[in-house]
């Protein structure tokens, strides 16, 4: 979802508050001066210059505000937007625009585990931690109602849908280099910061990182999976055990063979082979049986 912004921001040049604050108690110094006074310098016109006097500073005071580092201040004039004031400290602005402050920190978004379909259609929980700003404050008031409502319920789409487009983990039929949700955080991330910004665009929001904060297999299908997974890691095991008995096994022959230590026939050897894989395979330890007899019997 993305919206193509009619407004942007513009600077608003406002002036010194310290000058207007500085006028205003001279104003009104001077005003009160003359009120005390008003008999030795009788006349009307003692009276229009008390009434200037305190008109000034109504108006010098009534326009001062104070901005904190990053936050802006937003002015309009009777629902017109006027530009945006980002300057620090204490600032003045005609009485008649009004404004609205807007803070241009970082901040964070944290996304509560979604109950999702990955791209095969299995159920997941998944959740996110998304750090945003805004970039454009002319867009985030007025393009979109209420921009931090606006960027949740976005955000939540947002992980919604990228999750239909990944697997939690590879199939039996998938290779190495098909990007997964536990396997490729980086690109998912990536993925994921992406499609923020495109549905951000509009209202004024800079996506600065976007990462998976949580993701796991739904509880209905949580042990089928575990159990898949433990199945795949024993056969893998087994795999590599097999391997490296069947490795152990021809050392073992080719050392006998080499030395002349014993000579075996084809029925021995495959006897032997089999007695040591099953020594070297097998997940208990073997009990070996002491042969009396000859070789033969």
């Amino acid at each position: 979802m993305s919206t193509t912004p009619r407004l942007h921001e513009q600077p608003y040049r406002g002036a010194s508050g310290y000058t207007a604050l500085a006028v205003a108690l001279v104003a009104t110094g001077g005003a009160f001066w003359l009120g005390l006074s008003w008999r030795l310098w009788a006349g009307g016109w003692t009276v229009t210059l008390i009434a200037a006097l305190v008109l000034v500073a109504a108006l010098a005071a009534a326009g001062l505000y104070m901005l904190q580092p990053n936050t802006g201040y937003v002015l309009t004039l009777f629902g017109a937007y006027r530009g945006t004031d980002r300057s620090a400290g204490l600032r003045w602005r005609w009485p008649w625009l009004m404004g609205q402050r807007v803070s241009l920190r970082v901040r964070n978004l944290n996304i509560a585990p979604l109950k999702v379909n990955d791209r095969r259609g299995n159920p997941i929980e998944i959740g996110a931690v998304v750090v945003w700003r805004v970039q454009d404050t002319a867009q985030a008031l007025f393009e979109v109602d209420a921009y931090e409502q606006f960027v949740k319920v976005q955000a939540e789409a947002a992980v919604r849908e990228l999750a239909s487009q990944y697997a939690y983990d590879h199939g039996d039929d998938d290779s190495a280099d098909v990007p997964t949700l536990r396997g490729s955080q980086d690109e998912v991330g990536l993925a994921l910061m992406q499609a923020l910004q495109a549905r951000f665009d509009g209202a004024g929001v800079q996506t600065l990182e976007a990462r998976l904060s949580h993701l796991a297999y739904a509880p209905e299908i949580a042990q089928v999976m575990l159990r898949r997974q433990q199945a795949e890691a024993v056969v893998s095991a087994r795999t590599k055990i097999v391997k490296g008995a069947v490795g152990m096994v021809e050392q073992a022959l080719l050392g006998l063979s080499e030395r002349g230590l014993v000579a075996l026939d084809d029925e021995r050897k495959a006897a032997m082979v089999s007695n040591l894989l099953v020594v070297l395979c097998a997940d208990r330890e073997a009990q070996p049986v002491v042969n009396t007899g000859t070789l033969y019997n």
